[in-house]
């Protein structure tokens, strides 16, 4: 349960009341994306407020007769579908930043330099979006977010979205370490074991993760992996 020094406002004005709730800063994406969440699992208190910040209560028969219930699960949803949630400036910032480092981190690992076959380092993509003066909405999408970023990095360094096949061979040894990260790092296409225990894979994984993939599977195999880009 979130702290209530860090919990947000949600507020809606009904029936000539005022009923606030507190939340879970972490709702306010989940509310945005349409995702479905369990609204008590994010609530500071389970309790209705005529102000939060005073802790002060709305009458009983203010409350049954705005929402119809009792039930302060369904209360708390309706205040936040109808009413509106706040954000102190800390917060919105907090948001701001996260919401910003998720699309940097994302074409970072997606996208490569066409020129150079090669991706961009966090810190060029970071630069050229702050050229552009790319501004994130933490309420928009991340993939709305990610194709206006695109849009206003193009014409200012060389970049696209691209997928590549790498053909990766472990020990047999070496291939129950290595499963989940080779699932993580994209889809195996093709598999097959060969006569000396050896698994051989074929991989599709966005061009901007083979480096880091590489290293990973080296590090984990001390260095008798082998990872081959076949286009």
């Amino acid at each position: 349960m979130v702290n209530l020094d860090d919990a947000i406002v949600a507020r809606l004005e009904s029936h000539g009341e005022t009923f606030e709730i507190l939340l879970d800063p972490k709702i306010v994406d989940l509310i945005k994306q349409g995702k479905p969440y369990d609204i008590l699992d994010y609530m500071a208190v389970e309790d209705v407020f005529k102000n939060a910040s005073k802790g002060t209560r709305p009458a009983e028969d203010k409350i049954k007769e705005a929402f119809g219930t009792e039930d302060i699960a369904e209360i708390a949803r309706k205040i936040v579908e109808k009413g509106e949630v706040q954000m102190t400036a800390e917060q919105r910032k907090a948001m701001l930043d996260a919401k910003m480092n998720q699309v940097i981190t994302y074409i970072a690992a997606n996208a490569i330099n066409p020129q150079t076959k090669t991706p961009h380092p966090p810190i060029r993509i970071q630069m050229a979006l702050e050229e552009a003066k790319f501004h994130v909405d933490p309420f928009k999408p991340l993939d709305k977010e990610i194709e206006e970023a695109m849009k206003l990095l193009r014409p200012l360094i060389p970049i696209r979205f691209e997928k590549s096949k790498v053909a990766v061979k472990l020990s047999g040894a070496d291939y129950g370490r290595c499963y989940e990260d080779l699932i993580h790092y994209g889809l195996v296409e093709r598999e097959e074991w060969t006569a000396d225990g050896s698994w051989i894979g074929v991989m599709e994984i966005p061009a901007g993760l083979i480096t880091e993939m590489t290293d990973k599977l080296k590090h984990k195999t001390k260095g008798s992996a082998s990872v081959k880009l076949i286009n």
